[in-house]
């Protein structure tokens, strides 16, 4: 009785665990900057001449007056900015009129009735892992939706936040698609690959074999730790009674209100799609043209698609659960749709703090300069002890788990590693669309087991609202769910590099192993 009282006492609220941690980064801040704790690396300083600077990374202490003015001054600024924020307001707009429409539910029904539990579970982990091309707008859709989907299937909700989850973090750097991530790190490894040789050449598709087999296996690990660890060890989730009452049948209404949405929806997507093809007449008005690869322009930071696409995918929910609920008649009158509208946004109280707390933490942690500290540091290791190309490949797989955790962003991560690890490798005959994959896979591992990821706050904020428990879910306990995937996920990645590594398969088109 004592034990089970002691451990109530010490279960720490996400948000007091947060501001915990924030506490524990300025203090540690300080106390670094007092020893004057600073890393040097190789980087390169003119992008042209190909010359080899010295770069700096210094601890910045933000414990204190000019640390603390930080504070109180940037805080509530880093809350309105932060993406994950409005976002996820903005999508829920949207789900909340698929779902109180009833589109969701019935277009879930219909889909999953006579499909299996684990092929629906494997279904929603591939659509997680391909949607990582579209960047970070997946964590936000996918997350709630998933939520929803086990929640219609009469299955515990946690099961598809835990899964898409693990899905999303691990498909970070597992794409059979380029994306815009990919060839901004392409820039990195290339300018690395230059101070060697400043010839060489890298191409789309240089990692597309070992990127399909990587898809592949990881989507059904992924689904087989759902089904068989994870969910029989959830505890079981009560649904109300009123929605165990009876089986939800789906009528003539229904289906009349499934179709018109579909057709409006076809529609939106069309005239959207057209918007992103160059080339024909009037079309390809939401690109940056400025950007030499199709996938910059479609996401880069000027392109108009990149910058209006959560209001574009929000306005397609809107626009498919209206014309259901016109055909369904669940939506009669504009009062309808106004209330529908604002539906996904009750009781996101508690999230919104959490939202607050996270990205103040975030905004801190950056601030110091901890994350690209450690990054350098471990950076240093690959030069320092002559070792031969397969320890290498291992050290920077590990190198790159680790500096996961303390610095999520995979460009700035990549242009401090790339301009050791890149030429370092190749000097042990490894080529560098090689190294960037071994980069890719290792930051796959530990994604989601760092809460300095902005958008793990979804995923713990989701966590929350369907939490049934009278404790609240603590920080250790949503990424201890993550620990087996993260575990999996590692030893697949690092057998399959090995081995790709021994036999000297092509990994992609134009794409090697060895020089």
């Amino acid at each position: 009785m004592k034990k089970s009282r002691l451990k109530e006492k010490i279960t720490l609220d996400p948000i007091m665990a947060l501001l915990i941690l924030i506490v524990i980064t300025i203090v540690i801040s300080g106390f670094l900057n007092l020893l004057g704790v600073q890393v040097t690396y190789n980087t390169i300083a003119n992008d042209v001449t190909l010359e080899y600077t010295e770069g700096l990374a210094t601890v910045e202490s933000l414990f204190s007056l000019s640390g603390l003015k930080y504070i109180f001054t940037t805080t509530v600024a880093n809350f309105v900015s932060f993406t994950p924020l409005s976002s996820l307001i903005i999508i829920l707009i949207g789900i909340g009129v698929m779902e109180k429409s009833g589109f969701l539910k019935t277009a879930v029904t219909l889909l999953t009735k006579r499909v299996k539990k684990k092929t629906v579970t494997f279904f929603i982990v591939l659509i997680c892992l391909l949607s990582s091309m579209m960047g970070n707008l997946p964590y936000v859709v996918m997350i709630p939706l998933s939520a929803l989907i086990f929640s219609y299937g009469r299955r515990n909700p946690y099961i598809g936040i835990i899964a898409s989850y693990a899905a999303l973090t691990a498909g970070t750097g597992i794409s059979i698609f380029f994306t815009s991530s990919d060839s901004e790190l392409l820039r990195s490894t290339l300018l690395g690959a230059h101070m060697i040789n400043p010839g060489y050449t890298l191409g789309t598709m240089s990692f597309i074999s070992i990127m399909i087999v990587a898809f592949a296996l990881v989507a059904v690990a992924i689904t087989v730790i759902t089904e068989n660890y994870i969910a029989p060890r959830l505890p079981k989730y009560e649904f109300p009674e009123t929605e165990m009452e009876e089986e939800f049948t789906i009528t003539n209404r229904e289906l009349k209100g499934l179709v018109l949405a579909i057709f409006a929806g076809l529609l939106y997507l069309l005239f959207f799609i057209y918007c992103i093809i160059p080339g024909l007449p009037l079309s390809g008005a939401l690109l940056d043209y400025s950007q030499e690869f199709y996938i910059d322009k479609l996401f880069s930071a000027s392109s108009f698609f990149s910058n209006g696409f959560v209001f574009v995918v929000t306005m397609f929910f809107v626009i498919v659960g209206l014309f259901y609920g016109i055909g369904a008649k669940t939506i009669k009158n504009n009062k309808d749709l106004c209330d529908d509208l604002g539906h996904s946004l009750d009781g996101i109280g508690k999230t919104l703090v959490l939202i607050f707390f996270a990205s103040t933490f975030i905004s801190i942690f950056k601030k110091t300069n901890l994350g690209e500290v450690i990054t350098a540091f471990l950076a240093n290791f690959l030069t320092t002890n002559s070792l031969g190309s397969m320890p290498l490949i291992i050290l920077l797989f590990i190198i790159s788990m680790i500096c996961t955790i303390v610095l999520p962003n995979s460009g700035f991560k990549w242009a401090i590693l790339a301009g050791i690890a890149v030429p370092t490798l190749m000097d042990a005959g490894i080529s560098p669309e090689f190294t960037q994959v071994v980069f890719r896979f290792g930051e796959s591992v530990t994604m989601g087991l760092t809460p300095m990821m902005a958008y793990y706050v979804i995923y713990l904020a989701y966590l929350e609202k369907y939490n049934q428990n009278k404790k609240p879910i603590n920080l250790f306990k949503t990424l201890k769910y993550q620990l087996p995937y993260s575990i999996t996920v590692g030893v697949i990645l690092i057998a399959l590099i090995i081995v790709w590594a021994i036999i000297g398969l092509p990994i992609g088109i134009n794409g090697v192993v060895n020089l």
